[in-house]
């Protein structure tokens, strides 16, 4: 009986010393790895690339040459680092209708030459085509070779439709809302929705949903003039597929492209592997004890007003 006691004495002792080492692993795992930002917790995390005038990557800001307001109000940076070498996952959505017809075979060749390129050990990709239809042909690997016959297997469709927002949803709800760290989509497309359900806010509002930032690029055939009126048609949707492109990427952080004359499809490759890996990563936290549902709007400026800030426009607080 004796003995039972004096070990009752000492299990208070045992549990706080016990406790004590506990708390200072978490501070040694802490310090090591950064914050770990979780969806549970109110902590808001930011992508950003920040172009000069020349719209070159600048490479060199600090934490103090940032400027962050949420819904119009300052909020302090709690976590600030320049992010290279962090895991990737890169969605490249094709989109496959009949408009494509004759860029077809560019894009494929350049969009395996890009992911072989940036893709490293820790990263993943996976391939979306988008028609009549909307349809994984690969989902996330780090396989050169299984994205390489997944992009063999892109085709035009008989039937005509272009399914671009529903992909673009579809895919964010399905397989980015489930992964971690940085996400994009390759959106490649003439940017006009046709016999499609889905809106364009809807899109966004999934991407944001799911943290994925979009690099949207215009690709696609030339507006036929030999039928003035066919052609006024298609210019003025051309021009409404450019400025929905242009918004999906605005909103969610990444930068419109367009293939011209002086401008490959290799050169905007090349443009958006640098943004890629030269990504600031900013964590605040809003000025809510607890997540509320709401959108909220995000502003992520530089003092110096001669640079320019790609980031999400806002978020959901879930």
């Amino acid at each position: 009986m004796g003995a039972r006691r004096r070990i009752g004495r000492f299990i208070p002792v045992l549990k706080s010393a016990l406790a004590i080492q506990i708390l200072a692993l978490a501070a040694v795992i802490w310090a090591q790895q950064g914050p770990t930002i979780s969806s549970r917790v109110n902590i808001v995390t930011l992508f950003a690339t920040v172009h000069d005038a020349d719209g070159k990557v600048v490479k060199n800001l600090t934490r103090d040459d940032f400027v962050l307001l949420e819904d119009g109000v300052p909020r302090k940076i709690d976590y600030f680092a320049q992010e290279s070498d962090l895991p990737l996952t890169l969605g490249l959505l094709v989109d496959t209708s009949r408009s494509q017809t004759g860029v077809l075979e560019q894009e494929r060749r350049a969009s395996y030459t890009f992911l072989d390129q940036v893709l490293r050990q820790s990263d993943q990709a996976f391939v979306v085509h988008f028609d009549i239809q909307i349809a994984t042909l690969q989902g996330p690997t780090s396989s050169r070779n299984d994205l390489e016959v997944a992009l063999g297997r892109l085709s035009i469709p008989d039937r005509n439709s272009t399914l671009i927002y529903s992909a673009i949803k579809d895919t964010s709800e399905d397989l980015m809302s489930r992964l971690k760290g940085r996400k994009a989509f390759i959106l490649l497309s003439d940017g006009v929705p046709f016999k499609e359900p889905t809106s364009i806010t809807t899109a966004i509002e999934f991407a944001q949903r799911a943290d994925t930032i979009i690099y949207a690029i215009r690709f696609s055939d030339p507006v036929p003039f030999s039928r003035p009126v066919l052609g006024a048609i298609l210019a003025m949707a051309s021009e409404r597929g450019k400025q929905g492109l242009h918004r999906m990427a605005s909103e969610t952080g990444g930068t419109y492209f367009e293939v011209t004359n002086s401008q490959s499809i290799e050169d905007i490759y090349s443009q958006i592997e640098e943004a890629l890996r030269n990504h600031y990563s900013i964590g605040y936290t809003p000025g809510r004890s607890e997540p509320d549902g709401k959108y909220h709007k995000i502003k992520l400026t530089t003092k110096d007003r001669h640079l320019i800030v790609n980031t999400r426009a806002g978020y959901y607080a879930k």
